[in-house]
């Protein structure tokens, strides 16, 4: 591909591909010199890993398929890299032409992950030294990967250098966050880093603000790169070595740019383009040359001298991101980057509810609403002492010509994100169980209790728009109307919970689809069910239902059940014939209760995964918190990997936690009675779920019977303990 500069082309020569060329050289050294040291103090056969995943060193391991265990496996990587080493622009004859300086762009991305891997080893400094979080594991790449799923992270910034000063640096992750974006942070430059700037000027970091530093040296960006190949992986069903659909994969699906601040040295330029073999183009505020024409990007590659104040909105442009951001009145920043926000005792100025104070919400369709009405009833913010805890209560009612009670416990439980996203104000919990914040500095910028009630009503209408028309919150604040709300919303709590326990499958005609992870996972349909919920977990039939009548264009549609083909499978012909088209031609056809035969496919963001263990005749299940080995001999990490993106796998199957405790979980192998092992902090966190499902079924003791990774972590030693207590699943027939 021909380049085009705004300067001299000896610019592009002796600048971009020379620098490349100096800076894959300088990977080359630095990776040889420490695998070199590395020999010299261990044997070859150590074990070389980033911690908790599936995916070896994922970019080595997506783009050529090369597995890298063992120290020695190093050295070919080593020699293909150096085969990739492009030379020196002639400074009497040069092809303006991207190929050579692109692939030396790969080779730095192997020798950078090389350099890192090789760190937790003890070759280099530590990874996780200070702030500098290293790499991110599988859990934390699916956790954060759905967020790119489902759209509320339309992208990440590859932020390397520093700004001029703290209060620029603090102004540009401020504008990164305010739109939705990750902001991922390497290297350095004026003496430096990004990262290191933000926590002076008091900024928190770290994944639950999307401020995420990896490293200080430019070598940490490839923890950027290695989570979008296994995005590619992970939620696209690319197999590894499969390097042009991975390549195309992250072009087309994962939103991410290079934020260039400072000087660009070699190092960098290396760095640079080696992500724009992704697709990733590179913003610069330093005066080099630019690549502006289309072809391995969207649209240019480089673009520079752009001045601070325009380089995020330039780099969204450059990159074609689409960002929607939902104004809301009030005088704190606001956005989902503060929803991991932290609320200190000594940064407290009042708590309401918890453990200390009564506390209920509710939402409920009421006549008579006035839209954007606000009532506090009881004493505000600037009437209490601070440090105090209240009782708080929010009543919030909404009408519609299509509001409908059923979606009420939906639109409720959105509480809990839209108020987090105020920076300063902390929510935890829902229904009566709820415990709140609100920081000092939020104070003093001016919030209220009344801007509460904006929020809700802001966010309500931009979010709900299609299904309600007026929206009014009243706030309490002092016990006598917090405890009457408190009695009123619990009698509402009760009859949802009937109404949502009254449904099966088969008392409906419908079920609805789920496309969402369809940007991530091209051939994955989740089908909701009344009896099973998303794997995510955030959506259940009823939610499937209200987003179908909130955008009847949207990723949930309707699935008319049609004939049913075989009532103990969960296969329905209408039901085929909509997977069949939603999946692209890919499925024919899949069985909603089986684990075995033709089972639902997954595509990367569920929150359990169960497995066959053959010797025991029951499954395991485990969840993506577990990072412990399980008796399929396979870590969450490494079965993820198996049964994520859109993939019919017999034998696995992907859910949410919540199906556990449905009478259709594995109905067609018998059901919860299969359930022979799982870990232990997830089995006392459904003990209720489990047991209920079970006492149905007539398993009065089986949660005693589960075993957990205390009793064992091989298929022999649960067999063991299953025969010790006597386990339903061994005299059940034989799954195979």
């Amino acid at each position: 591909m021909a380049v085009t500069a705004k300067r001299k082309p000896e610019g592009i020569r002796e600048t971009i591909a020379g620098g490349v060329a100096r800076g894959v050289r300088r990977y080359y050294d630095l990776a040889t010199s420490r695998y070199e040291e590395a020999l010299a103090s261990m044997d070859a056969s150590t074990t070389v890993e980033f911690p908790n995943t599936g995916y070896y060193l994922p970019v080595i391991y997506g783009i050529t398929g090369h597995v890298v265990e063992k120290l020695e496996d190093i050295q070919w990587v080593l020699d293909e890299a150096e085969k990739l080493i492009p030379p020196e622009p002639s400074p009497k004859m040069w092809l303006p032409y991207l190929g050579e300086t692109l692939d030396g762009g790969m080779a730095a991305l192997w020798l950078a992950e090389i350099i890192e891997a090789l760190k937790y080893v003890g070759v280099g400094p530590s990874p996780t030294e200070g702030i500098w979080l290293g790499f991110a594991d599988d859990v934390i790449m699916r956790q954060r990967g759905v967020e790119f799923v489902d759209g509320s992270a339309p992208g990440f910034a590859a932020v390397t250098g520093a700004a001029p000063d703290v209060e620029t640096a603090v102004a540009l992750a401020r504008e990164m966050q305010g739109k939705y974006l990750y902001v991922f942070m390497a290297g350095e430059s004026r003496g430096t880093t990004f990262a290191e700037q933000l926590v002076e000027g008091g900024v928190d970091v770290g994944w639950e603000t999307r401020l995420v530093p990896f490293g200080p040296e430019i070598y940490g960006h490839i923890y950027s790169v290695n989570f979008a190949t296994r995005a590619a992986m992970a939620f696209g069903g690319v197999q590894p070595g499969d390097f042009a659909r991975i390549l195309k994969y992250n072009k087309d699906r994962v939103f991410a740019f290079v934020l260039a601040l400072g000087e660009v040295d070699d190092l960098k330029y290396a760095a640079a383009a080696g992500a724009i073999n992704y697709g990733f183009p590179t913003i610069a505020e330093d005066d080099i040359p630019q690549i502006l024409p289309t072809g391995v990007c969207t649209y240019e590659h480089v673009c520079s001298d752009v001045p601070l104040t325009e380089i995020v909105s330039k780099a969204i442009e450059v990159r074609g991101l689409k960002i929607v951001i939902t104004e809301v009145p009030v005088p704190v920043a606001y956005g989902p980057a503060f929803e991991g926000e932290r609320i200190r005792k000594d940064d407290l100025y009042v708590e309401m509810a918890g453990p200390k104070a009564t506390g209920a919400e509710l939402t409920v369709t009421a006549e008579d609403v006035e839209d954007g009405k606000v009532t506090v009833v009881g004493p505000d913010i600037a009437d209490i002492e601070p440090g105090s805890t209240i009782p708080f209560g929010l009543l919030v009612e909404v009408s519609g010509r299509k509001m409908q009670s059923d979606f009420e416990p939906i639109l409720e439980r959105q509480i809990h994100h839209f108020l987090n996203e105020a920076e300063g104000y902390l929510h935890v919990g829902q229904r009566d169980i709820i415990w709140e914040r609100i920081s000092k500095k939020a104070v003093d910028a001016g919030f209220t209790f009344e801007h509460v009630g904006k929020i809700i009503h802001a966010r309500y209408h931009s979010e709900f728009g299609g299904i309600l028309d007026k929206v009014q919150v009243n706030v309490f604040t002092q016990e006598p109307e917090v405890s009457a709300l408190l009695e009123r919303a619990q009698s509402v709590y009760q009859q949802r919970d009937e109404r949502l326990g009254s449904l099966t499958d088969t008392s409906v005609e419908t079920f609805y689809s789920c496309t969402l992870c369809q940007s991530f996972a091209p051939d994955h349909v989740c089908v909701i069910t009344p009896e099973r919920s998303g794997l995510c977990g955030a959506y259940n039939w009823l939610d499937g239902k209200a987003a179908f009548e909130i955008n009847p264009t949207g990723p949930n549609q309707p699935i008319e059940k049609g004939m049913t083909l075989d009532e103990h499978m969960g296969q329905w012909e209408g039901v085929n014939e909509f997977v069949y088209s939603a999946s692209h031609n890919a499925l024919e056809r899949f069985n909603a209760y089986s684990i075995l035969e033709e089972p639902m496919t997954s595509c990367g963001c569920f929150e359990a995964i169960s497995v066959v263990l053959p010797m025991c005749n029951g499954i395991m299940t485990v969840d993506r918190d577990h990072t412990g080995m399980t008796p399929s001999g396979m870590k969450f990490s490494t079965l993820a990997g198996s049964v994520g993106g859109g993939a019919q796998t017999p034998g696995f199957i992907g859910h949410s936690k919540f199906y556990m405790g449905s009478g259709k979980f594995v109905s067609a192998e018998g059901g919860i009675a299969r359930l022979v092992w799982m870990p232990k902090k997830l089995k006392e966190e459904l003990k209720e779920l489990i047991g209920a499902n079970a006492a149905s079924q007539g398993y009065e003791d089986l949660y005693d019977k589960i075993a957990t990774e205390e009793n064992g972590t091989e298929e022999d030693e649960i067999l063991t303990f299953l025969t010790e207590v006597g386990h339903p699943a061994l005299e059940m027939d034989p799954l195979f």
